[in-house]
């Protein structure tokens, strides 16, 4: 059924509208898997044995397809601005589909290339960053409670999609598992942005937040309050977020791409890597609860610090580990300071810069995640290549990430922007 609210619509309807585009939301950042390295590297090994491709060379492809798609998170922005979430939603799905299901029949290195690029391109640049616009363009005074619940609802769908991507890669292979996973993108994430989705609160005739109470005239675009894009790069604290989320996913890509090659130095088998995966995203979703509830409560400079600091011990702890008890602690502290970085990345922008540019905000820090991820894989397979181990490059990006933990401690937040902050 398509969902069109107007303010005489039932107040049941109005008051909890918002949330299920955070469902939504939450489905689309699911339906990123194909075009991020920890989706990839569910399929890495057995698309390397199939297209014969050795590590670097894999290493390099993927760290082209991630910068050249990483323009794809900057346009995104701009779209979502001027045309709203539910027709770019549904553009980016039915795109993305297709490509990950000709991906799935690739049988050369340059075709390869292609349809990384475009699933870099669409689910971890444009598609990342629609889903995380929608929840910062319907939510001001819960916007804590509306990303720490989006993000619960994210780590189950990863939770749940992780563990059947990998049963049917086991069982009918890679080409046959992209290739459902393509067909799920156009038939079930596709139709509910285009059913459920709406470009904010006031299109629906709703106050932000859909509070049935304050009902507000139906209008375009709206004065959406806060900082323009420009105004906000000026800010160190952009930056810091910014810089710190990309550091998470620059370690998290690497380690994402090459986790079964890293435990396996260790002389850990496949699986204990399916088993690691299963406790990252537990403990992420942890992390997604305790970061929802403190940021009410502490500054958020403070809980990124905290954040970044739990991901250095868990990179100072991997290249030590020698039982499973200590590889699942490792997991523990990665799904832990991921799960906070991700609800404090998620809930940010709209918090500190509102949403008058929150699609160009948004999309900036997404490029420069999507960059450092490309840097990741690149990184640790030249180290392995040098040193015959991953283990040094795990000890400088500890060191980096402790020094920006540090810095994230002692910075503040920008003055309220229209007077308010939300």
């Amino acid at each position: 059924m398509n969902l069109n609210l107007t303010p005489w619509s039932p107040p049941q309807a109005r008051v909890y509208y918002g949330w299920l585009v955070m469902l939504v939301a939450a489905l689309a950042m699911v339906g990123t898997l194909p075009g991020r390295t920890q989706g990839l590297g569910l399929i890495t090994e057995p698309l390397l044995a199939d297209l014969r491709i050795d590590r670097v060379s894999y290493a390099t492809l993927n760290l082209w397809a991630t910068l050249i798609g990483s323009a794809g998170a900057i346009g995104v922005g701009r779209l979502i601005d001027r045309f709203g979430s539910r027709v770019v939603l549904t553009a980016i799905a039915l795109a993305l589909g297709v490509v990950v299901s000709a991906m799935s029949g690739v049988g050369s290195l340059a075709m390869l290339a292609v349809t990384v690029t475009l699933t870099r391109a669409l689910g971890q640049s444009a598609l990342s960053v629609v889903s995380l616009a929608m929840v910062g363009q319907w939510f001001s005074r819960r916007i804590d409670a509306a990303m720490a619940s989006y993000s619960i609802v994210m780590s189950i769908g990863f939770m749940i999609a992780f563990p059947i991507m990998g049963s049917l890669i086991q069982s009918i292979g890679w080409r046959g598992a992209w290739l459902r996973l393509g067909l799920a993108l156009v038939v079930v994430l596709a139709p509910a942005a285009a059913l459920m989705v709406r470009r904010h609160p006031e299109s629906c005739g709703l106050a932000i937040d859909g509070d049935a109470a304050r009902i507000m005239p139906v209008r375009g675009d709206g004065n959406l309050g806060g900082y323009t894009w420009r105004d906000a790069v000026r800010f160190p604290v952009f930056w810091l977020f910014a810089g710190g989320a990309a550091l998470y996913g620059l370690v998290a890509s690497g380690i994402g791409l090459f986790n079964e090659s890293i435990l396996a130095e260790r002389g850990f088998g496949a699986d204990v890597y399916y088993q690691t995966l299963v406790v990252t995203a537990m403990t992420a979703l942890a992390g997604n609860f305790l970061g929802g509830w403190l940021a009410r409560f502490v500054r958020l400079t403070t809980l990124l610090g905290a954040s970044l600091a739990i991901l250095s011990i868990g990179l100072v702890l991997l290249p030590e580990v020698e039982t499973i008890a200590a590889v699942m602690v490792w997991a523990t502290a990665m799904g832990l300071g991921g799960g906070l970085v991700m609800v404090l990345f998620f809930s940010v922008w709209p918090r500190v810069f509102g949403r008058r540019h929150l699609g160009r905000v948004q999309g900036l820090a997404q490029t420069m995640t999507v960059l450092a991820s490309a840097i990741g894989p690149v990184l640790l397979a030249w180290c392995v290549d040098r040193t015959g181990s991953y283990a040094a490059m795990f000890r400088i990006l500890a060191a980096v990430i402790g020094a920006t933990a540090l810095a994230s401690w002692m910075a503040r937040l920008p003055p309220p922007y229209d007077g308010v902050r939300s």
